[in-house]
């Protein structure tokens, strides 16, 4: 009887989680209601009410910048952040994949281990690959870190050793890195309405978001956003490297935009499938701020309720229903600085 009673309170809490349960529990009735059309109608409503009248430059540190283009305006927060990815011998380490060098799999480096050849140095001394181990080592000292990661991602054996891109973060400074997130009107062909990008200075992390105030600014910010690359940057994004970039790519070829954006880019979406997926729910932004930091949203807005809420901005002239997007788009990039530090600290 106690196995039975047992499994009917845990059949009885588990269907309490589901909202077509007879009972559902507040939490789940909640939930229900935060994915509702109806709550997301409401939530614009009382945004428009609580914004009214109001302007971006009231509620936000907002200025407007020049650009090439004209003026666009940009929309600045700072925080205290302490990021520190202590130093862990990178170029060492790559001493130890023998499978960087052409010809060497999975079991040759094996093989070639248990023979004690434990180091690409010393397989100079090999007689097969001597060649091969010397020249490698004569380019990895001279190899910029953009070269580095090219390295390592282009390896046929890089899923077998997946870690060692996020490892090799090390060899650049984290002012180098470019925390990036947009917000658009849809899915293709159509506006950027926002582009956020964070950047680590000293003890502090900025983040610099360009917002679209009509869609004759579009240019603007995109280019206010170019402004903020240089030949060392590093683009750090979730689903960055096949949405993001790729949209403001097709972006500057529609406007005629000249733009710098080849750049080593880290999307960390597929190293937190990589590190986290047996300990999360879902992989999922949001999930990993909340199950792993902590962080909680409020009044958030999903992506497919953004291009409307644009919209009743345009229409009605009230900054309320754009207010939670630009928080929403921070949070993001500010987010992607921890969950960098985190897998570093995770895989090392």
């Amino acid at each position: 009887m106690k196995y039975d009673y047992d499994f009917e309170d845990y059949l009885r809490n588990a269907l309490a989680g589901s909202i077509s349960s007879s009972n559902p529990s507040e939490e789940a009735k909640q939930k229900a209601r935060k994915l509702s059309p109806s709550y997301f109608e409401d939530l614009k409503e009382k945004l428009l009410f609580r914004y009214e009248n109001k302007s971006l430059e009231e509620v936000m540190d907002c200025k407007c910048c020049s650009t090439s283009f004209g003026e666009a305006l940009k929309i600045t927060k700072k925080e205290k952040i302490n990021f520190n990815l202590e130093d862990n011998d990178f170029k060492n380490q790559i001493n130890s994949n023998l499978k960087l060098l052409p010809k060497i799999g999975l079991k040759t480096e094996q093989n070639l281990k248990n023979k004690g050849y434990d180091t690409i140095e010393s397989l100079k001394n090999h007689d097969r690959y001597s060649n091969l181990a010397s020249n490698f080592l004569d380019k990895i000292d001279d190899m910029s870190f953009r070269e580095i990661m090219d390295l390592l991602d282009s390896n046929k054996y890089s899923r077998k050793c997946r870690n060692n891109l996020i490892k090799c973060v090390s060899l650049t400074e984290p002012e180098n890195f470019k925390f990036m997130d947009i917000e658009t009107k849809g899915l293709s062909n159509v506006p950027i309405i926002l582009i956020g990008v964070a950047e680590i200075k000293g003890s502090k992390i900025i983040a610099s978001q360009y917002f679209l105030r009509d869609y004759t600014e579009e240019p603007n910010i995109i280019d206010a956003y170019l402004s903020h690359l240089d030949e060392d940057s590093v683009h750090v994004s979730f689903n960055g490297k096949s949405f993001d970039v790729p949209f403001i790519k097709n972006r500057c070829r529609y406007l005629g935009i000249n733009q710098k954006l080849d750049l080593p880019h880290l999307d960390l979406m597929y190293f937190a499938k990589n590190l986290w997926k047996d300990t999360l729910p879902n992989c999922q932004l949001q999930t990993i701020e909340r199950e792993i930091f902590g962080i909680e949203r409020e009044e958030d807005v999903p992506g497919q309720y953004i291009p409307g809420y644009y919209d009743t901005y345009l229409l009605q002239d009230n900054i309320g229903p754009v207010v939670p997007i630009i928080e929403h788009n921070c949070q993001d990039i500010i987010s992607l600085a921890s969950f960098l530090e985190k897998m570093y600290e995770d895989v090392n």
